[in-house]
């Protein structure tokens, strides 16, 4: 029988940074990378110069990798919209991935995520929150590459929920992938997996509306779940923006230890 929870965090493997979120974060991480100057430089009275410190120093907080869950699989396919034409509100994802120890963005980092649909099913484990539908496998499934600036931008749908568990959407973090002839990605490293997550006010907005309605299936909080520890931005909490009617757009900025 398949583990349908994911209540148990995997053990910590390595080191992961969280600078900010969204295009500020971005811009900030390459300021960082950009100098080897000291952010700070102080007179023989300490008081300071007048330079000011880049912010993406001050905000670098490290945070711990969260567990894979029952659902992954892989061979997901690289594409910039995973949605397939699942019913759901539009979810715009941009995610900026950066070394933890430079603050340098990433270039050519996979970025992969995977979500369950507006019932709360998984492609490949589509019956496993009590809904029948069409499983093709790959439905909220795949990565992109990062650019030189280190963003990865996937289109998606606002994720359903299933039982024991708050809105949640899986990550993880490759380098030295090699992309094949099929449209997937094989090889390389294997450098975060983690989760993302949305405030729930929005959440309480998005799943009172059609096709989230429909799913009758006890809606786990935020608060309530084990996972998410209301950790805040150091968990994954994202910045979101938007609304029903126009859709969504979540930012976070992930940093990787390399070593």
């Amino acid at each position: 029988m398949t583990d349908t929870t994911d209540h148990q965090e995997a053990p910590v493997r390595r080191r992961t940074v969280l600078l900010g979120t969204g295009a500020t974060a971005a811009a900030l991480a390459v300021g960082a990378a950009g100098t080897d100057e000291p952010t700070r430089k102080e007179n023989d009275d300490n008081s300071t110069t007048g330079r000011t410190a880049p912010v993406a120093a001050a905000v670098c907080t490290l945070t711990k990798e969260l567990t894979e869950g029952p659902y992954y699989l892989d061979g997901a396919l690289v594409r910039a919209d995973v949605s397939e034409g699942k019913p759901g509100i539009p979810l715009g994802l941009v995610l900026t991935v950066v070394d933890d120890a430079t603050c340098a963005p990433l270039n050519r980092a996979l970025v992969e995520v995977w979500s369950c649909d507006a019932l709360g099913e998984y492609s490949g484990f589509v019956g496993n929150n009590g809904h029948q539908e069409p499983d093709n496998g790959t439905f909220l499934r795949g990565g992109v590459l990062t650019g030189a600036d280190g963003v990865a931008r996937i289109t998606t749908i606002y994720p359903g929920w299933y039982r024991g568990r708050c809105i949640h959407l899986h990550v993880k973090v490759h380098t030295d992938v090699t992309l094949t002839a099929g449209g997937t990605f094989q090889g390389g490293r294997e450098l975060h997996t983690g989760q993302l997550f949305i405030d729930e006010a929005i959440t309480t907005a998005v799943a009172a509306v059609s096709p989230y309605s429909a799913n009758t299936v006890p809606r786990t909080t935020l608060a309530q779940d084990g996972i998410y520890g209301n950790g805040g931005a150091t968990a994954g909490l994202m910045t979101v923006t938007g609304s029903n009617s126009a859709g969504y757009s979540g930012s976070l900025t992930l940093g990787i230890d390399q070593r």
